[in-house]
């Protein structure tokens, strides 16, 4: 029987308010379980939300129910009726693990969520897009972080937003259990039994835990067999991160943040920070939030003359290798970069310390870029269905100078519900993978400025946030190999095996292949990844050598180059199945950090190409026609699209 949380010095509210305050993942976790046992109450789900807002009804608490009883009463949950009866697993407590499993409680399906470590160790801070912090806002982020987006701030550190995260995802009964490592997938051993997982430890009580739903958000090392991975290669770039102690000061709140500075924008900040340093950066950021956090992308030479690399390498593996690094070298980089940046106003700059208890910098490969070839797939053995679904890194790689990666993020763990509420429908399997599919082709190209502008009306019906959305642009009858039938073992460790057998694009080839196959096209000189792009003209030159039935040069026009990269990102998406990785706007204004975003979009090209006949076609000036241009060119995608549309299934 529970207790009436509402007298006067109940020990209930002291626990509860310990529990907002709350500032590590075992801290959370036990101070919920201590007011659980306080009240008597026990289960999962909306039914336990229900017992402590009943139970725990003073001011403090009225005023965060408030918000989330507002949440919950979306249409889109069906009063919490959505998914009852599905019973889903959410492997990865970071911020789109926990995000996704928020909004499959509130759908009413019962949530088991696993988390290898038991603590939020990340100081790392995250750039919010607006609907992010919207989105936060309404789940009562300011209640557990009193100083979350206060003023014009719009980041927030990676473990601040965890424990945001985990506190809702707790409220609204979602099942949180630490030190669990998921291993693998146990098949149904008849048409009664359900799928299963493997777990270490092998005595949890989980491992008897049937479900029907598998959200992966384990990151990008952890990716479950039947995904394909695909990795694109650029032009060698070496990230650092640095985080130092943030204590507060007046003299700290009044040094200025740098939201980002490319060196294309302010050479002379470069040039300047080399000549008295010998430092040389491409970009660098720096945010104030639970520590001061800078993220910048350094060049080799200076990494080799600062004595932070021993040795030169030919591959990036070895040349970052531990064993290749002076570690006290790169502390002194580091800090130097930060001091020089901040004009020397940061006083006493002393590193934070990661969850090893070592000062909080890190370098790493920023080369390369990863994303699933699939968001989702289904496994069917006897009879019995499982969905899976990717959200997070393990999806796609984050494109930090872009600050995508949370943004991104939250709208796939948005996608992945949706995913699981038409599954929960009775929508069949096929079905379900190709709207999803669909949907997922947008992903990469979102930004601020090509989503819906109402954020208050965002929900998970991709509709309220992606305009002018196709949810059938993918066919049931074209994603038949993501529906797996019979035993399969699931390995999750082996990555390795699940990346696509395709070579990377070195990127002088690609160069030179993109210079070649647009050569002769007036007003198209293809010199670099960044400038020679802007127009949208060298695009529409690559494909028309190849496809000139795709691309009408007369139609385009060279004042519009917003309008000819989403003409031309349109087609390449609908008629040769590239997905994009910028938006028309980014494609049009591409700049250093957003180069490899390009490349990795370019290679799609050249994958596509590499094999196909040059056609020898007359090359058109691109010459404006203003409306009767675009009028015609949208004409002729119309008729391509009903050409589509009319093809036997």
């Amino acid at each position: 029987m529970s207790v009436p949380a509402d007298e006067p010095g109940n020990p209930a509210h002291a626990i509860f308010e310990r529990f907002l305050r709350a500032g590590e993942c075992r801290e959370v976790l036990g101070c919920f379980v201590e007011l659980c046992q306080q009240l008597g109450l026990q289960g999962s789900g909306l039914q336990l939300y229900q017992g402590l807002k009943a139970a725990l009804n003073y001011w403090n608490a009225k005023a965060l129910w408030s918000k989330l009883d507002k949440k919950a009463g979306h249409k889109d949950y069906d009063q919490g009726t959505a998914c009852a009866g599905t019973k889903c697993l959410v492997v990865g407590a970071g911020p789109c693990g926990l995000r996704v499993a928020i909004e499959l409680a509130l759908l009413g399906a019962r949530v088991v969520l696993l988390e290898k470590r038991d603590s939020f160790s990340r100081n790392n801070v995250l750039h919010l897009w607006p609907f992010t912090i919207h989105d936060l806002r309404a789940l009562g982020a300011k209640k557990f972080y009193g100083r979350f987006c206060t003023g014009t701030l719009d980041h927030i550190s990676i473990r601040q937003l965890q424990l945001i995260l985990l506190k809702v995802a707790l409220l609204l009964g979602v099942e949180v259990h630490i030190n669990v490592r998921f291993e693998g997938l146990v098949p149904p051993t008849g048409k009664a039994g359900g799928w299963q997982a493997v777990l270490q430890p092998s005595s949890s009580p989980l491992t008897h835990y049937e479900f029907d739903v598998l959200i992966s958000a384990g990151g990008g090392k952890f990716v479950p067999e039947g995904f394909k991975r695909k990795e694109t290669r650029g032009k060698l770039a070496i990230g650092i991160t640095t985080n130092f102690i943030n204590r507060h000061s007046r003299a700290e709140v009044e040094v200025a943040e740098i939201s980002g500075v490319a060196r294309i924008y302010n050479q002379k900040f470069f040039q300047n920070l080399y000549n008295k340093t010998g430092i040389d950066l491409e970009n660098i950021v720096y945010y104030k939030d639970d520590t001061h956090y800078f993220v910048m992308t350094a060049k080799k030479q200076s990494l080799l003359k600062k004595g932070v690399i021993l040795q030169d390498k030919a591959d990036i593996e070895s040349l970052l290798a531990p064993e290749n690094v002076n570690r006290d070298a790169l502390l002194s980089y580091a800090k130097e970069a930060a001091n020089f940046s901040t004009n020397y106003c940061l006083p006493e700059l002393e590193f934070a310390l990661n969850h090893r208890g070592l000062p909080d910098v890190d370098m790493f490969d920023f080369t390369c870029m990863t994303r699933s070839e699939n968001a989702a797939l289904v496994r069917e053995h006897n009879g019995n269905h499982l969905l899976l679904g990717l959200v997070g890194d393990c999806l796609v790689e984050p494109f930090w100078p872009l600050g995508t990666g949370v943004a991104r993020g939250f709208l796939a763990a948005f996608d992945a519900a949706w995913m699981v509420r038409r599954w929960a429908a009775g929508t069949p399997p096929l079905e379900v993978l190709a709207e999803r599919e669909s949907i997922y082709q947008r992903l990469s190209q979102t930004s601020p400025d090509n989503t819906n502008k109402n954020i208050s009306q965002y929900s998970i019906d991709p509709a309220t946030r992606y305009p002018n959305i196709n949810l059938h642009s993918i066919k049931a009858s074209q994603v038949k190999d993501l529906y797996l039938v019979g035993t399969v073992e699931v390995d999750h460790k082996r990555r390795s095996d699940n990346r696509l057998s395709i070579a990377p694009v070195v990127y002088e080839d690609l160069l030179s292949w993109c210079r070649a196959s647009t050569a002769g096209y007036p007003g198209v000189a293809v010199t670099n990844f960044t400038s020679s792009w802007h127009s949208g003209l060298a695009l529409c030159a690559l494909v028309h050598r190849f496809r000139p039935d795709l691309v009408d040069l007369d139609s385009v026009d060279p004042q519009d180059t917003i309008g000819t990269h989403q003409m031309m990102l349109d087609i390449a998406e609908q008629e040769l199945g590239i997905q994009p990785v910028l938006s028309s706007a980014e494609m049009a204004s591409v700049s250093e950090p957003e180069r490899l975003g390009l490349i990795t979009y370019l290679s799609q090209f050249y994958e596509v190409f590499k094999a196909s006949p040059e056609v020898e076609v007359s090359k058109k000036p691109l010459s404006p026609h203003g409306t009767r241009g675009a009028i015609l060119f949208l004409s002729k995608l119309q008729k391509s699209r009903n050409r589509t549309q009319k093809r036997p299934q």
